[in-house]
């Protein structure tokens, strides 16, 4: 995560029709200015704006593509020319370095690609826990482009797979046959293992420019992901059809995108089936092995989970989402950043009610947002019965080696006690005191 090329300055029309090594120094990148990027020349982005789970800092981290946003004013305090140190680990940027501080990046460097290739050594252990407690450690996705990292990274599944980048970077919407054959190469490469596949989310800082959606005060709180799909079922058939034609190759799992009531998860699975009909009608197989589940990421789903539980299949907790809302704090914005907080006790309380209520019904629970890489997090989420963890396809292995040294039962006791803590400092201390080792 750390890069150190001479700062050029370039018009970005298409950042695709880059091919020199730069580093990119912009106000904002936008997702799929971001999803354009080729990690073969692009090597390191600065932006004034974002946050770190911010949908283009996210898509860095899948590219491993050294990253820092949300500095401010970055752009005005280059020059053409320049030499600049990106630290995607710890945000620093540093233009200009000397002599001595290019050094210790380039030994920082060194020393960071060594601890991945120990690392190695873990991609076919199982994520489980000292006392025994197994987990499952899974890799987001965006397109198929990053199956490569999955496989080299030893992810057990995919967690999440953002179907939305298939319908970024063009001009017109992906045709059925187009999408069958990108979940077909993602569900065939991952030989039976499990791929969970968000359908289309799109809106908020999500954008495709053909659909001519109208602007909105609130785009985040506004028409986007199943509320967009449900009121355009021209667009939501397709990629439902692409989907179970697909299932025929793998474990396809399901899972709708900011569903706020028991209705809507209704809706957008009777439009699956009425398409499952539809294809066998046409002598096309279709798994029926197929689970259904939702994103929690809206409070109010998480306040009903006892009732989603007894329909859905499983849960998936969006927590970049989740903690945006719960809290009131907009993500992308770095004024209120410090009410991003993914160790409130509130945010706890809801993964615990989320995760009670699915076990409840015998069905398990993924978490899907950057929370689940976490290092912080991760204690905590074992403690709270977390089943599934996925994450940047780079961060598996760093997880697996930090849950091979938990005690299950002593994160339990450690869960326990955050859940009553007042603050988020109080919640940290409990964790470095528990997991710091003497």
């Amino acid at each position: 995560d750390l890069v150190i090329p001479p700062l050029k300055w370039v018009e970005l029309p298409n950042p695709s029709i880059i091919d020199e090594s730069v580093i990119i120094v912009a106000h904002d990148l936008t997702p799929s200015d971001t999803a354009q990027l080729n990690k073969q020349y692009v090597q390191g982005f600065v932006t004034n704006i974002g946050g770190r789970t911010s949908h283009s800092a996210i898509m860095s981290r899948s590219l491993e593509i050294p990253a820092v946003v949300g500095t401010k004013s970055i752009s005005e305090s280059v020059q053409q020319g320049d030499m600049v140190i990106v630290d995607g680990l710890t945000g620093d940027v540093i233009v200009n370095p000397s002599d001595d501080e290019i050094k210790a990046y380039q030994h920082k460097r060194e020393s960071f690609f060594a601890d991945r290739e120990a690392l190695k050594q873990l991609r076919d252990e199982p994520s489980k826990t000292l006392d025994g407690h197994e987990v499952e450690l899974a890799a987001n996705i965006g397109t198929p482009n990053d199956l490569e990292g999955v496989h080299n990274n030893g992810a057990e599944g995919i967690g999440l797979y953002r179907t939305e980048f298939l319908y970024m970077g063009r001009d017109n919407m992906p045709t059925e046959d187009e999408q069958f054959e990108a979940y077909k190469k993602v569900l065939e490469s991952m030989e039976g293992k499990r791929v969970v596949v968000r359908t289309l989310d799109i809106g908020g800082d999500k954008e495709l420019p053909y659909l001519n959606l109208p602007e909105e005060m609130n785009p985040f709180l506004g028409y986007r992901a199943i509320r967009l799909c449900l009121d355009q079922p021209e667009i939501f058939r397709p990629q439902l059809r692409a989907l179970l034609r697909a299932s025929a190759y793998g474990k396809l799992n399901i899972m709708f995108p900011m569903v706020a009531t028991i209705q809507e998860f209704r809706d957008a699975k009777a439009l699956l089936l009425e398409e499952k009909e539809n294809l066998k009608q046409e002598g096309v197989e279709v798994s029926d092995d197929i689970e259904l589940g939702i994103m929690v990421e809206i409070p109010a789903t998480a306040a009903l989970a006892d009732v989603f539980a007894k329909e859905v299949d499983f849960f998936s907790i969006g927590t970049n989402d989740l903690i945006q809302y719960t809290m009131a704090a907009d993500r992308m914005s770095e004024r209120v950043s410090y009410l991003y907080q993914p160790y409130n006790p509130s945010i706890l309380r809801l993964i615990k009610q989320v995760i009670d209520a699915s076990h409840q019904e015998g069905k398990w629970t993924g978490m899907c947002g950057e929370m689940a890489g976490d290092e912080t997090a991760i204690p905590l989420l074992i403690g709270l019965g977390l089943d599934e963890f996925s994450m940047s396809a780079t961060s598996i292995l760093k997880a697996r080696r930090q849950i091979k040294d938990l005690s299950r039962t002593e994160m339990v006791q450690l869960a326990d006690r955050a859940l009553n803590c007042a603050t988020v400092d109080e919640v940290v201390d409990l964790v470095k005191a528990k997991t710091t080792k003497a």
